[in-house]
């Protein structure tokens, strides 16, 4: 009765290991099946990355132009146009023939083309007034080549009070 016991141990033991020898592809057919959503999902957040990088430079050069500007009165001859030099300087990274530039001083609007200058004279910023400025920017949220969202536009406005 002994070896009957003990024959049955050792092929319950042979069994376990046949089982565990035929998980091992079980694991790599699972891997293989989940690793392109995986990369599906890391490129998806990698592409929305880029867009919310892009937002937030276009936020902070959009503030800085706009104190550039609400403190240029009597400094420069052309205010808008050292606005946009500091936007610039600010967001080197975005195109600049991209971005669409639109300055209302006291109510008044100033647009400037796509990659163009905007200009103004020193002499229509009045001590007080608003001068708001607002700049677009089109966003790509590209996924393998193909654009998701094709009208994607980023913009951003601030408002400063001219000193």
């Amino acid at each position: 009765m002994s070896k009957r016991h003990y024959g049955q141990g050792r092929d319950e033991l042979n069994n376990l290991m046949r089982r565990i020898s035929n998980e091992g592809g079980q694991a790599l057919v699972e891997f293989a099946l989940s690793v392109p959503l995986l990369l599906v999902i890391l490129m998806g957040i990698f592409s929305f990355g880029l867009v919310l990088n892009n937002y937030l430079i276009l936020t902070h050069a959009t503030n800085a132009s706009a104190q550039v500007l609400a403190i240029s009165r009597g400094q420069t001859i052309d205010p808008c146009a050292t606005a946009a030099q500091a936007f610039y300087s600010a967001a080197p990274s975005l195109s600049k023939s991209s971005l669409r530039f639109t300055i209302a001083l006291g109510g008044n609007g100033v647009w400037g083309p796509a990659g163009g200058t905007v200009t103004c004279s020193s002499a229509t910023l009045v001590e007080s007034q608003p001068a708001q400025i607002t700049v677009s920017y089109p966003c790509s949220v590209s996924f393998y080549g193909n654009n998701l969202i094709p009208s994607c536009t980023l913009t951003a406005q601030t408002a400063e009070a001219i000193q």
